[in-house]
């Protein structure tokens, strides 16, 4: 005779006893490294735009000395006004004592000119000066532009270069050439004049102070 299926026990699922609480599961939240998570190419990150401060203007006084790079040194002797073109244009007088020479400067392009130099920076400049100089082995000609060019730059640092690089560390300029020597003075000077103008002490004293950092054996004479 054939075998009788047993039927299937059905779970009775037991309510929870009144009284007893229930343990709750507590899921942890899954961390995400940002740093290895792949941006899809249509997905940018949000790049924050940090909007540049305009530049200030500064303003020079009367008695200011300055620095026009292309001569140097100077003081500004008048503030004034002009008409031009029937617009008013303040202007600043500058006096340059080395070239015995008057610029005229209009306030709104004060860009060509930079305040004298602090004394850390003055500091900085006799420390260049104790170095030792670079030797170049391009030709005289492209080492002339590139020393004018420091010259004219406006730069402390690249004139205090020039002026170390072409000290021939002596009083006996026989083996300076007729160019090389003209620039080792024009140099010379405006580092001196700046010197004068930011430590206020006399210029022997001024070239004193310059020809020991340079370790010339005796005082250039002024030309």
């Amino acid at each position: 005779m054939p075998r009788k299926k047993k039927a299937k026990k059905t779970k009775i699922l037991k309510k929870p006893k009144p009284g007893k609480k229930q343990k709750k599961i507590k899921l942890e939240p899954k961390v995400i490294d940002k740093k290895n998570v792949n941006v899809g190419a249509d997905e940018k990150p949000e790049i924050k735009k940090i909007k540049k401060q305009p530049n200030e203007k500064r303003i020079y006084n009367l008695k200011d000395f300055i620095v026009y790079p292309k001569h140097g040194v100077g003081k500004i002797t008048a503030i004034e006004k002009a008409s031009i073109a029937g617009t008013e244009v303040n202007f600043y007088k500058i006096f340059i004592e080395k070239e015995k020479l008057t610029l005229t400067v209009p306030i709104n392009q004060q860009s060509k000119l930079r305040p004298v130099s602090s004394i850390n920076q003055i500091n900085k400049c006799i420390a260049i000066l104790k170095t030792k100089p670079k030797i170049k082995r391009t030709m005289w000609s492209r080492r002339a532009q590139e020393y004018d060019q420091k010259i004219n730059s406006g730069k402390i640092y690249e004139l205090a270069e020039v002026v170390k690089d072409l000290n021939k560390n002596t009083d006996i300029i026989a083996d300076q050439s007729y160019s090389e020597r003209q620039l080792f003075e024009k140099a010379y000077e405006r580092l001196k004049s700046e010197f004068e103008a930011v430590l206020n002490i006399s210029p022997d004293d001024v070239q004193k102070k310059m020809d020991k950092a340079l370790g010339r054996t005796q005082i250039l004479q002024e030309t």
